[in-house]
């Protein structure tokens, strides 16, 4: 990995007029703006549809895509909607998702445009390389004829084929405008680095397909399910839900299920990050039915085989190893076995007084540096929330010494780009030096998360000469 400089922001946080972001102008757009600065990467968050919590990270299928990413003029463009019906769809606020609107109107748009389709054959012929989607289809037409219940309550197994097509048509252009994103990106040369939640729901077509794959009882539910233990910022832990794999029966096939997964994956990006990777060398697994993550148990994970079968996979990919959390000697070692980059996050390093590896001076060469993930407030909002003895070590740390600390940001900024980190990736809030209210996602929080979004006035207001002069200077570009 040469040295180099990215920017993460999601797909939905994209500026646009049809209520989220979306695969359309906006997304080149974008990567123009990373292009103009000398950025080389733009990381996402994962693609798959969103729970009921608009979390990506919690789906109907690891394999699917958010319908809501489709571009609406898109389909206008090919006629299968009517400017019109476009129009109808326009937002009412730019400045959040309006995910509330887009759960009881996006799918009717999309059906209207699915019932105009002439040419199903490219669609039927896209899906039959890729039969996870299919299962997927399948899979969402089956919950509706059963009023969108669980899997494991179904009584009635006749899906409306019409049902089943719109899915298929969705998942199509949601892959075929994608890739026109992804070459167009390409070639202005930045690279995409997608996300690979580590988990899937027990209400999605995966373990509905694979039943075998999980830790299921003889009923169909979850034996135990997965989340982590109290911490500095959890005392109760946080209780995920996710069934668990059954890792010694995924090792008989060498893990094939993933393997499709990591394929596909790679398929759309240019490289992944694997979520919550010290789950890969033992999982934190707590008894379903529990109320909280306390009284839970750490398991030993599939460790070795599974990168084994990973690097098979994803040969020449760049994988970055999710290594925050609870880390103990045995997540290094399989990350150093790996060779993967690990993260580090400016956050971390001011949270006490240890010589951690989050401060910058401590970067190793293969690692992707942070000033906060999805996870974290922005850096502006975490800088105005530190103590005042932390926050003054901070400016200290970064050689800014007055008095008056919000003019010392960009001295933050360019202590991480100054580090020995490959690869160094800012959030876009951090770029506009946005405070809390811009924070993407708060662990913990059911609701009023993954809603930010930024306009175009805001991220064309930005400095690019700066960003640009500093990747020139510290040899990112």
């Amino acid at each position: 990995m040469n040295r180099s400089a990215g920017v993460l922001m999601h797909i939905s946080s994209l500026y646009g007029d049809y209520s989220i972001g979306s695969f359309g102008a906006e997304a080149k757009e974008f990567v123009d703006f990373l292009s103009s600065m000398g950025f080389s990467w733009w990381q996402v968050l994962p693609f798959s549809m969103a729970d009921e919590c608009n979390s990506p990270y919690k789906s109907y299928s690891a394999f699917a895509g958010n319908p809501y990413f489709v571009d609406l003029p898109t389909l206008c463009e090919k006629g299968l909607l009517t400017k019109e019906e476009l129009l109808s769809c326009r937002q009412e606020s730019p400045y959040g998702a309006e995910f509330e609107r887009l759960k009881k109107e996006r799918l009717d748009i999309l059906r209207i445009a699915a019932n105009r389709v002439k040419d199903k054959e490219a669609i039927e012929a896209f899906i039959e390389t890729k039969p996870h989607l299919s299962d997927f289809a399948e899979f969402m037409a089956l919950k509706k004829a059963n009023g969108g219940a669980e899997w494991n309550t179904w009584e009635n197994y006749e899906a409306d084929e019409e049902e089943i097509f719109l899915w298929k048509f969705i998942q199509y252009e949601f892959y075929t405008e994608w890739m026109d994103v992804k070459n167009y990106a390409n070639s202005k040369g930045i690279k995409i680095i997608g996300d690979i939640p580590i988990y899937v729901s027990y209400d999605s077509a995966d373990v509905y397909k694979n039943r075998s794959q999980f830790l299921l009882d003889k009923d169909n539910y979850p034996k135990c399910v997965a989340g982590v233990p109290p911490d500095y910022f959890c005392e109760d832990g946080q209780l995920w839900g996710n069934p668990l794999y059954d890792w010694k029966e995924m090792k008989k096939d060498n893990f094939s299920w993933w393997r499709d997964r990591l394929s596909y994956m790679t398929e759309l990006f240019d490289g992944v990050r694997i979520d919550h990777f010290r789950g890969l060398s033992s999982y934190y697994s707590i008894p379903y039915g529990e109320e909280t993550a306390r009284n839970g148990k750490w398991v030993k994970g599939p460790g070795k085989a599974f990168i084994n079968a990973v690097k098979e996979v994803c040969d020449g990919k760049l994988i970055i190893a999710e290594d925050l959390g609870d880390i103990t000697e045995d997540v290094y070692e399989l990350v150093k076995y790996s060779t993967f980059p690990g993260m580090r996050v400016l956050q971390f390093g001011f949270l006490g007084d240890d010589d951690n590896i989050h401060l910058p001076h401590n970067y190793e060469k293969n690692t992707v540096a942070y000033t906060g993930t999805h996870d974290n407030n922005t850096l502006l909002g975490y800088v105005w929330e530190l103590s005042d003895e932390n926050r003054r070590r901070l400016f200290d740390y970064v050689g800014y010494l007055e008095p008056d600390w919000d003019k010392g940001y960009d001295e933050v900024l360019r202590t991480m780009l100054q580090s020995h980190s490959d690869l160094v990736i800012f959030p876009v809030q951090d770029l506009l030096c946005y405070g809390a209210d811009t924070r993407l996602n708060t662990p913990g929080k059911a609701f009023g998360n993954w809603e930010y979004r930024v306009t175009k006035e805001q991220l064309m207001g930005i400095d690019r000469e700066k960003f640009s002069k500093w990747l020139m200077l510290y040899k990112r570009r």
